[in-house]
C-alpha cells in the first residue's frame, strides 16, 4: 500500500507543482520520491527480517529493519537539505519565484493529505502490531509528509491572499520538519545497531526476575535488541551447596519470567555459585597481585555498604616511584579487580612504599629485654616461647619470638594470643620498635 501510494503521490505532486510553479509542491514531490525509495527499502527489509536464524546469522535477521530505517533517514536528510537550500534562495530573492495557487493545486494537496493520513495510520498500526522498526520508521516518515502537506496547503492559501513568498516559507518548514524527524529516527536505530541496552526492556526483565519466588540473585543482566526481539544474557547465583538440578530449575524460572515480561525474547541464563566474603577477598587479592608493579598487598577488606560491595586494600610499591606513577598503578589495580570480580561495586586503594632492606645486628646483652618478654609470654600462654631473639636496626629494636600453641586451637584464638603478647610487650618496653610473633602447633 505504501509503495503504490508513494508512486501516485509523486506523480500528482510533481505535475501540479510544475504546472503552478510551486516550490512547496515540488519539494513535496521530491519528498514523495524519497517515500517511494523508503517504502521499497521497508518492503525489502521486512522480508529479510522475518527470515529465521541460520548458520551465518545465528541471532536472526532482525537488524535488517534497523539498517533500512537508517538508510531511510539518510535519504530524508538529503532531500530536506535540498528543499531548504531552494527555499532559502527564494526567500532571500536570489532565485525568482512565481507561484500560481490555482484551485486544482489546492485540490491536489487536499487529496495528498487524505492519502498521507491513511498510510500513516496503516503503518502505525502495523508497527505496533509487529513491533517493527522499519514500519515505525515508515509511519514517522509518512507523518512528516502529512504535516508537510498541511504546511504547503497553508502556503498556497497565503499565496492566493497575496503573500508570494509563503510557498517558499512552507517549503522551508517542511525541510526543518523532515530534518528533525530524520535525526530522531537515526538516533533510535543507531542505538539498536550499536547494541545500546534497551532501558525499558531491561527494567521489565529485572522486575520480572525480582518477582520470582523463591528469590534468586542477579549478578549480571545484559540486553540488546534486533527488530522486535529482545536478547537477554542473565547471570544468577545459587547457594554453593545447591545440586545441579536446583540450579537448572532456578534458571528455568528466570527464563520463564523474562519470556512472560518480554514475549518472543531470547533468554540465556548462566548459573554461578554464591561467594562469601572470604572468596571475594581472595579473588581481589589475586587480581591486585597480577599487576606487575605491585610488590605486596595486605589489609584487604570487604564491606557491604547499603547493598553495595566495596573493597579496600593496601598496596606496597617501590619507594622510588613517583606519586603519579604510583597513582597509575593503583588505577590498574582497581581496574583489574573490577574485571576479575564484577560483583564488587567500588575499590579503594591505599598506597605505601615498600620497606627497603636495613642492616641489623644481634644484641650483645639482651637480659633485661628477655626477662620482660619471657614473663609476659608465660603469663599469657603458661609456658615460655620456643624461640626468642632481639635485633638492633637503625629503625629501632626488633623482637622475634615463636610460640607453640595447642594444635586444635582455632586460628582466631591463636591470633588473639599473639596480639595480646605484642601489645603487652610494647607497653612494658616502649623502646622495642616492633614485635613479630610467629605461632605454630
Amino acid at each position: 500500500m505504501s509503495v503504490v501510494a508513494a508512486a501516485v503521490l509523486l506523480t500528482i505532486k510533481l505535475v501540479a507543482g510544475l504546472a503552478v510553479h510551486s516550490l512547496g509542491l515540488v519539494s513535496e514531490a521530491l519528498h514523495s520520491g524519497t517515500d517511494l525509495v523508503a517504502a521499497l527499502l521497508t518492503f525489502f527489509a521486512v522480508g529479510v527480517a522475518v527470515r529465521p536464524a541460520d548458520v551465518t546469522h545465528q541471532y536472526g535477521h532482525g537488524k535488517a529493519e534497523h539498517l533500512s530505517a537508517l538508510a531511510e533517514a539518510t535519504i530524508l536528510v538529503g532531500a530536506s537539505i535540498l528543499i531548504a537550500w531552494r527555499a532559502i534562495n527564494h526567500l532571500v530573492g536570489a532565485t525568482p519565484t512565481r507561484v500560481e495557487a490555482t484551485w486544482y493545486a489546492l485540490v491536489v494537496i487536499a487529496v495528498v493529505i487524505v492519502v498521507d493520513l491513511s498510510r500513516t495510520l496503516v503503518s502505525l498500526r502495523g508497527a505496533r502490531r509487529y513491533q517493527s522498526a522499519a514500519l515505525q520508521a515508515s509511519a514517522l516518515h509518512f507523518g512528516t509528509d502529512l504535516l508537510g502537506s498541511a504546511a504547503v496547503l497553508v502556503g498556497l492559501v497565503l499565496v492566493r491572499a497575496g503573500y508570494a513568498r509563503a510557498d517558499s516559507a512552507a517549503a522551508l518548514f517542511v525541510a526543518a520538519l523532515v530534518l528533525l524527524a530524520a535525526a530522531r529516527l537515526m538516533k533510535r536505530n543507531v542505538d539498536v545497531l550499536m547494541d545500546r541496552a534497551p532501558a525499558e526492556a531491561e527494567e521489565a526483565a529485572l522486575a520480572a526476575i525480582a518477582g520470582i519466588e523463591p528469590a534468586v540473585e542477579v549478578r549480571r543482566l545484559r540486553m540488546r535488541q534486533a527488530g522486535p526481539r529482545q536478547f537477554a544474557d542473565v547471570v544468577i547465583t545459587v547457594p554453593p551447596g545447591a545440586a545441579v538440578g536446583q540450579g537448572h530449575e532456578a534458571a528455568d524460572r528466570v527464563e520463564a519470567a523474562v519470556h512472560d515480561a518480554l514475549p518472543g525474547s531470547d533468554v540465556v541464563v548462566h548459573v554461578e555459585p554464591q561467594e562469601d566474603e572470604a572468596a571475594i577477598r581472595e579473588r581481589a587479592h589475586a587480581a591486585a597481585l597480577g599487576v606487575p608493579e605491585v610488590r605486596e598487598v595486605h589489609n584487604v577488606t570487604v564491606l557491604d555498604v547499603g547493598g553495595r560491595t566495596e573493597v579496600s586494600l593496601h598496596l606496597k610499591l617501590p619507594g622510588e616511584v613517583t606519586l603519579e606513577e604510583a597513582h597509575e598503578v593503583a588505577n590498574q589495580v582497581e581496574n583489574a579487580i573490577a574485571a576479575a570480580v564484577p560483583e564488587i561495586d567500588s575499590v579503594q586503594t591505599h598506597i605505601e612504599p615498600l620497606g627497603e632492606a636495613v642492616a641489623g645486628r644481634r644484641m650483645a646483652d639482651d637480659r633485661a629485654e628477655r626477662d620482660v618478654v619471657l614473663r609476659i609470654v608465660r603469663d599469657v600462654t603458661g609456658e615460655g616461647p620456643r624461640e626468642l631473639r632481639f635485633v638492633r636496626t637503625d629503625e629501632g629494636l626488633l623482637a622475634y619470638l615463636t610460640l607453640g600453641l595447642d594444635p586444635s586451637s582455632p586460628l582466631a584464638e591463636a591470633h588473639a594470643r599473639a596480639s595480646e603478647i605484642e601489645e603487652r610487650i610494647r607497653l612494658a618496653r616502649p623502646d622495642i620498635a616492633d614485635v613479630i610473633v610467629h605461632t605454630e602447633p
